[in-house]
């Protein structure tokens, strides 16, 4: 660096140049998944839903443990990500190697057949998972897997094959978390809001309300990202492979999408394949 320059401050960003980004992510395909995505399309939300191939013609006592067939799948979760929950929701930590490999790719080949793309995230069943289970998910082209262990925070995943939510849905703090992350200023920071849960939950103990509050008062903000948990995967490792120059005067953009970055408190938006001076 020349002798008095100034060493320039370049941060990583979400699409827009926005530094937060909310998800969430509900488990199982069940019927009452319907209401919530009309919930989320009204204000603008994007969750990742988590299906059991081997399961939709599970037997169910109550409505709202019926499952939705998988005929009507591709229209309902339209504009939203489909991922594997494994294909029978074993406690999958205690099976063998054989099987786990074979819950996670029967699973992810029936909901690819299905979606006509590919399904490459993953929710732990029953919050199951081992070191085994994570080489499984690697092994099976599986780009992350979600844990049910509450952090009660805003970090990225430091280990997308570890990637603890903020809470559930249920969380008596989920209010004040949420309008902690909708208060959120300091851009030298990125934070993600992420909360899951199951959609039968709410017919089940007759509570809509704190999701129709939640996604009224957190939706359609212009400084949140609303993203499904795999566009936020894809987009990290995007964003990481963007080449600065040494004295941070140009960046390229090796990717076939756009990114973003912050230089001085100000977005820059690096085009696809080009190099951008900053």
């Amino acid at each position: 660096m020349p002798q008095g320059s100034k060493m320039r401050n370049i941060y990583m960003a979400f699409p827009e140049g926005k530094h937060k980004v909310l998800t969430l992510s509900y488990d199982d395909g069940k019927v009452p998944d319907k209401r919530l995505v009309s919930i989320f399309n009204e204000y603008g939300l994007k969750a990742t839903f988590n299906m059991n191939f081997g399961l939709e013609k599970n037997p169910f006592t109550f409505p709202y443990e019926e499952r939705i067939p998988f005929s009507e799948i591709k229209e309902v979760y339209k504009g939203h990500e489909i991922a594997s929950h494994t294909f029978s929701h074993p406690t999958i930590a205690r099976c063998p190697k054989e099987q786990i490999a074979q819950q996670i790719l029967e699973d992810r080949r029936g909901l690819e057949e299905i979606m006509g793309y590919t399904v490459r995230g993953f929710a732990y069943p029953n919050g199951s998972f081992s070191d085994d289970v994570v080489d499984a998910l690697k092994t099976c082209g599986m780009a992350y897997g979600r844990t049910i262990r509450s952090t009660h925070g805003f970090d990225l995943p430091a280990d997308p094959y570890r990637w603890d939510p903020t809470c559930r849905h249920a969380d008596p703090d989920l209010e004040a978390i949420y309008n902690e992350f909708i208060d959120a200023h300091k851009t030298q920071y990125l934070y993600c809001l992420y909360v899951w849960g199951h959609s039968y939950e709410f017919d089940k103990q007759n509570n809509w309300n704190i999701i129709e509050k939640f996604s009224k008062k957190i939706g359609n903000k212009s400084d949140i990202w609303y993203a499904t948990n795999i566009e936020i995967i894809d987009y990290l490792e995007a964003v990481k492979r963007v080449q600065v120059s040494v004295n941070g005067d140009f960046a390229y953009n090796p990717n076939a999408k756009n990114v973003w970055i912050e230089v001085d408190k100000k977005s820059v938006e690096l085009k696809a394949g080009e190099t951008t001076e900053l």
